[in-house]
């Protein structure tokens, strides 16, 4: 596995642990939704956090974006989906969760001479 494929693989299992202890436990969603969650804010946060907003605005901001992009995310599927429910609480500890495991992961993926970005 490349070492993109590796941060990919740790990025979700990051974001998939932080939607399971919000939107699971808290929430007693299925873990279906949190599955869904958990892939479509990762596949977010990659493209817009780590390839656009790491490169040109540094960590701070790639980290709060990609906090906001996982509450809104989370937000706009329990709007759409009748099934996946979620409180502002809920949303509000995703997105700070999400928040701080940017930061922390951006620092690996800085230090990591093969991974993008």
């Amino acid at each position: 596995m490349s070492k993109t494929g590796y941060a990919l693989l740790v990025k979700f299992i990051m974001t998939f642990i932080f939607a399971a202890f919000t939107f699971a436990l808290i929430d007693r969603n299925a873990w279906g939704w949190v599955l869904l969650v958990a892939l479509a804010v990762t596949a977010l946060n990659y493209l817009i956090g780590d390839l656009r907003l790491l490169p040109s605005y540094g960590n701070i901001v790639a980290s709060v974006g990609e906090g906001i992009i996982g509450g809104l995310t989370a937000w706009v599927l329990a709007l759409l989906v009748p099934a996946f429910d979620t409180s502002f609480a809920a949303l509000f500890v995703f997105a700070v969760l999400t928040a701080i495991g940017g930061y922390f992961f951006h620092q690996y993926l800085l230090r990591t001479e093969k991974a993008a970005p």
